[in-house]
């Protein structure tokens, strides 16, 4: 790992190692990080460069930050990288997605149980057969946390691509027969949703041996209008950052416990 100073800030997110919590939450839009820092006690932007917008602030009287990754696998994998050698060491992606699934619904939220990885990204970090999984435990406290809230959740495999447009006109693509074939087979194999930075996050955590997981919001379903269905397009991704935040909190609260059993164990 790259060591820098307390002080020094990397050079692509702009933030320096002191100014960075152990728990991150990864939004893409820049413009999504004020309003999760809004949640967190105390929030201060500790940098702004490029797609990458960062705050940091207190759950449960610890600290936590929120740092934009902007759009597809590049971006997130160097925001993942910077983020822990700030000492950060457990991500939460929360973004937005395209249902898949005639039973995802705008509004609704996936919690990604793994991603197929059809990026670029991911394939410099590990051979394709690599499966590209979340933490297990992280995964559960988003599970345990839209229970908790009593938001509508799906659990289960999404798919990431780097082109927007080879999932929304991929008929017009040179390349088009090679991905409807594909679109198929993902959703005869059950893919909720289609995104584009999971895959990438969860193939770096493992590389790195950090925690990641991901809550996506549903915004339409292209599956959902071809069929007939109900498909209002939703914009508010309140409920999925409310979610990572509970699961953040619920987490802290756990490793909190753990700890303090520990020391009791040591006396």
């Amino acid at each position: 790992m790259i060591n820098y100073s307390e002080d020094e800030r990397l050079y692509h997110i702009g933030v320096a190692p002191s100014r960075v919590g152990r728990y991150v939450i990864l939004p893409g839009d820049p413009g999504r990080s004020e309003k999760i820092a809004a949640y967190f006690e105390g929030a201060e932007k500790v940098g702004e460069h490029r797609e990458f917008v960062t705050y940091t602030g207190k759950l449960e009287g610890v600290p936590v930050s929120v740092c934009s990754t902007g759009i597809g696998g590049p971006s997130a994998s160097i925001a993942m990288e910077e983020l822990r050698i700030c000492g950060a060491d457990c991500f939460i992606r929360v973004g937005t997605a395209g249902g898949m699934e005639l039973s995802v619904e705008s509004g609704d939220l996936v919690i990604a149980s793994g991603a197929v990885r059809m990026e670029g990204t991911s394939r410099e970090y590990a051979p394709i057969e690599w499966p590209a999984v979340p933490d297990f435990h992280l995964t559960e406290m988003l599970v345990r946390a839209a229970e908790t809230l009593g938001f509508r959740y799906h659990v289960g495999v999404v798919q990431c691509k780097d082109a927007f447009y080879g999932q929304h006109k991929p008929e017009e693509l040179p390349v088009g027969y090679e991905l409807l074939q594909k679109w198929e087979a993902w959703k005869k194999l059950g893919c909720k949703a289609s995104e584009m930075e999971s895959a990438a996050l969860f193939t770096v955590a493992s590389y790195l041996r950090v925690r990641a997981a991901a809550v996506l919001f549903i915004m339409s379903n292209q599956e959902r209008n071809k069929a007939g269905l109900s498909n209002p397009i939703e914009h508010d991704t309140d409920r999925a950052i409310r979610c990572s935040v509970e699961a953040i909190r619920q987490l802290i609260r756990e490793e909190k416990g753990k700890s303090e059993t520990e020391k009791e164990c040591r006396k």
